[in-house]
């Protein structure tokens, strides 16, 4: 009989010493304990000596001998295979059982090595624990094998080996656990399965991820084990090495992890047995990809259900990015037909987030972390699509992540300021406002402009508490400069206002507010905002407009040209300035070859606005070429970089008093 070395489902549990034995390991010692009383060595001496011993001898003679005829049979007799083996290791005696097992006669396994019979000396700690036991230096220790049967079947053999008391010898006994190990293994099959589409569910899902990771780590640094065992040792097994599994020829590990777009709707539509079925269908054309996808290792790939309709296909040994492209093709190939539902015919389709990456040093957490935000990527690009994992855009998220559970704290924590950037009067080059920009002084990020986290703030609300501190800085500071220059003509102050402000805050009694604490004129102050949210204002956003323009506050659409340009709509709104998109200002870039087109578009936008007594500003102006031609255009006042970036507020206050910016 050959033994496989294989470890069992569920390990024995750890055992003292002192453990009680069943009942049958007592009697299998009991009768070990006489039958080492019929071995040959060491040969039994006399049972008595001296001159009263003869009087009872021969009866107590008659007896031992019938009491060792009696555990010899039993011995021989018992079901349960045992050996008596010596401390060589050499099997002294074994009953029938024993020989049945090892398709022999159980004379014929005598001065035989007992760990080669059932396969002990294969794996270290095995070995060890059992030499421990034969030298007394331990009391037991049990183990499963798989062995063959003479017969060609395989069986699974609890192997016990223990000191036979008062002797040097030890019982070897086996038991055939075939029977438990088959329940074992149905019960496990049942918990580590889903019931509905019959795929490894998300439990076995994670224990193969991890074995896969950990088999990684030992390939990548390898570790051996102790020599010894300790005296709780108890279920030892030889460990398989990894590489019969086809773990460690890359060293990389890829994952396709799914869900189905519109699966919902199927549910509360058609019933959750429908869902099921589909479920079913998927699953089934899943497997079918992953087994055709030429992958060479037994067993493929693990395809599973994690639950509700998210699957995954484990790669363990992948071969690069392109693999699992190719997977993840097939898979939204496959799922394209549509499912034939018991006369049903359903159309479904899936969003696919790839992860590829070296299996050494990441964790499942790590690895489910990425493709579960690869799949959110997948769905927000359009969905019935798969999706890399993008390092770069992955950092970009989680510093988005970092910047959003930051925001508020950071205005409690006075970590925003504000920088100027000059509003130049295009016809005389004097510095006739400035545009407030606030600025993320980051602990961890350093100076952030206002893209990077004003959005944020709109999303989060914080736009509010952040915007209303922009206003009052942004007025104290026109204020102080009106104080510091009363001979100078003032400048006004261009705030920023989000849609979201008006909405959630009561924007007129906050600028109100604001302008009375501060001191500052109302007609010094411009509050911009975008296009989109100005044209089509209506209600609550569009009385705030009006009110804020009748206490004489200057309202401003930034970036005009880039949303809706409902140009008849201006003549209804209350707004002073036009402020042109940069885009308009860039296509004067090339002055050796101008565009007609672009200056036909600018000048025509000019006069409209003038003829609705508006003004007109251009962003973006970063040549002296740009600027003489918005100045022949008749545009009003110009921003950008040929005059100013944007910067401190001394810098503003030396400007102010400076000769003009002529360009």
């Amino acid at each position: 009989m050959s033994g496989t070395p294989e470890g069992p489902v569920h390990p024995e549990p750890p055992e003292t010493p002192q453990t009680e034995l069943s009942v049958t390991e007592r009697h299998a010692e009991a009768c070990a304990m006489r039958q080492t009383d019929l071995a040959p060595d060491p040969a039994p001496g006399p049972l008595g000596t001296g001159i009263d011993a003869g009087i009872d001898a021969e009866p107590r003679a008659d007896r031992r001998a019938a009491e060792l005829r009696d555990y010899h049979a039993a011995f021989r007799a018992a079901q349960l295979a045992m050996a008596v083996v010596d401390q060589d290791g050499l099997v002294v005696a074994a009953n029938d059982s024993f020989g049945t097992l090892l398709g022999t006669e159980a004379g014929a396994l005598r001065e035989q090595a007992a760990a080669d019979l059932v396969d002990l000396a294969s794996d270290g700690r095995t070995w060890h624990a059992y030499r421990e036991v034969l030298r007394g230096r331990r009391s037991r220790f049990r183990c499963t094998r798989r062995l063959k049967h003479p017969d060609g079947r395989s069986l699974w053999a609890e192997v016990t080996v223990s000191p036979v008391p008062e002797s040097r010898r030890v019982l070897l006994s086996i038991a055939d656990v075939s029977d438990r190990r088959e329940l074992q293994a149905r019960l496990r099959h049942l918990q580590m399965h889903d019931p509905v589409t019959r795929l490894p569910n998300r439990a076995l899902f994670f224990e193969r991820l991890s074995s896969a990771l950990e088999a990684a780590a030992q390939d990548a640094a390898p570790e051996t084990a102790p020599a010894g065992a300790g005296s709780s040792y108890e279920s030892h097994e030889p460990h398989q090495s990894h590489e019969s599994y086809g773990y460690g020829r890359t060293g990389r590990i890829g994952l396709c992890y799914l869900d189905l777009d519109g699966f919902k709707a199927v549910n509360d539509t058609l019933g959750h047995r429908v869902g099921d079925r589909l479920l079913a269908a998927v699953a089934a054309r899943l497997t079918e990809c992953a087994d055709s996808d030429g992958y060479t290792r037994s067993g493929g790939h693990l395809v599973a259900r994690l639950g509700g309709d998210e699957f995954a296909i484990l790669v363990e040994d992948s071969t690069g990015t392109e693999q699992l492209a190719d997977l993840a093709r097939s898979v939204l190939r496959a799922l394209q037909d549509p499912f034939d539902l018991g006369g049903q015919r359903l159309s479904v389709s899936a969003s696919i987030g790839v992860v590829e990456r070296t299996a050494h040093g990441t964790t499942a957490t790590a690895l489910m972390q990425a493709a579960d935000t690869t799949l959110y990527w997948a769905k927000a690009d359009g969905k019935a699509r798969w999706t890399l994992f993008d390092p770069e855009r992955n950092a970009h998220r989680m510093t988005r992540q970092a910047l959003s559970s930051t925001l508020r704290p950071a205005v409690e924590r006075g970590e925003f300021g504000l920088e100027y950037q000059p509003l130049v009067d295009l016809a005389d080059g004097a510095v006739r406002g400035v545009e407030a920009l606030v600025r993320w002084n980051h602990p961890q990020f350093g100076s952030l402009p206002p893209n990077r986290f004003i959005g944020i703030a709109e999303e989060d609300g914080s736009i509010v508490e952040l915007g209303r501190w922009v206003l009052r800085t942004a007025c104290r500071q026109a204020r102080q400069w009106q104080k510091d220059h009363p001979r100078e003509r003032p400048i006004f102050v261009s705030v920023n206002v989000a849609v979201r402000q008006v909405w959630d805050s009561d924007l007129v009694a906050d600028v109100a507010g604001i302008l009375a604490e501060t001191g500052l004129a109302p007609h010094l102050l411009q509050l911009e905002l975008t296009e989109s949210a100005v044209m089509g204002s209506a209600g609550r956003p569009l009385q705030a407009l009006k009110a804020l323009s009748d206490m004489g506050v200057r309202i401003a659409i930034d970036d005009f040209g880039t949303g809706y340009s409902n140009l008849a709509y201006l003549s209804r709104l209350p707004v002073s300035v036009l402020k042109l998109d940069g885009s308009f200002v860039r296509g004067f870039q090339d002055e050796e070859h101008p565009n007609p087109a672009d200056e036909l578009i600018v000048e025509a936008l000019v006069q409209l606005a003038h003829r609705l007594g508006l003004t007109v500003t251009a962003e973006c102006v970063e040549t002296s070429g740009q600027a003489a031609r918005l100045r022949r255009i008749g545009c009003d006042t110009g921003q950008g970089w040929l005059y100013s970036r944007a910067v401190a507020p001394d810098r503003i206050a030396e400007l102010i008093g400076a000769e003009p910016l002529r360009v």
